[in-house]
């Protein structure tokens, strides 16, 4: 039991930074996008910071903690009366969300290779362990992290950013209806999680993305 113990939480200490990197760029994207189309909701609230306890959530850490994989924060606010066009400003306010994530993946990828290459070029033993293989692993996490984030919230289901995204696309009477379903999009994550499907869709796609990478 204790060796697992152990275990778990040396994997949580690797997760626990590039979770937090990349729940905290992906809410500052979606507001600093908020606030360069004219919405200053998002400032004033003060959450075009990079502090994480500025957006962490209580239930989206929980979940952090127990699948080590998807998490979330507290969503920024945002005011659509203040874009000129209010869907195609909601569309790419969810869009930089996930683009973000997939950036820092891709950025995480290439300070691995970085680091690889340290490792291989000299590097003395008291380095190579206390500093490149530490920050290899949490590389190797954020990659991971960040790719499952990305995915998990483009799928097209309110309140993620794949349904605002799928709103800002459909004519606005299929649009209003998807939108309806909003106050009911959690409680289907929770089922389609439980269910499996996530395991069956989204991790394989990770996968493959994280593969491409690395």
């Amino acid at each position: 039991m204790f060796p697992d113990i152990g275990l778990w939480l040396k994997q949580l200490a690797i997760y626990a930074v590039p979770m937090l990197m990349a729940v905290t760029f992906h809410e500052v994207s979606h507001g600093c996008v908020a606030y360069l189309l004219g919405d200053p909701t998002a400032k004033q609230a003060g959450r075009l910071t990079l502090n994480p306890f500025k957006h962490l959530d209580a239930m989206g850490t929980l979940a952090f903690v127990l699948t080590r994989m998807i998490g979330w924060a507290k969503p920024v606010p945002v005011d659509a009366r203040y874009f000129r066009n209010p869907r195609q400003g909601m569309m790419l306010v969810s869009i930089a969300g996930p683009l973000a994530n997939f950036v820092i993946a891709v950025l995480s990828a290439c300070f691995l290779y970085a680091l690889d290459v340290a490792y291989s070029g000299g590097a003395t033993p008291f380095l190579r362990q206390s500093v490149i293989v530490p920050l290899a692993y949490m590389s190797e996490a954020s990659v991971r992290i960040n790719l499952a984030l990305g995915v998990f919230n483009l799928l097209p289901i309110p309140p993620l950013d794949g349904g605002h995204i799928l709103a800002g696309i459909l004519p606005r009477r299929w649009a209003y209806e998807l939108m309806r379903l909003e106050k009911f999009g959690f409680i289907l994550v929770i089922l389609l999680a439980v269910s499996g499907m996530f395991g069956r869709f989204l991790f394989p796609v990770v996968e493959y993305l994280y593969n491409i990478l690395l």
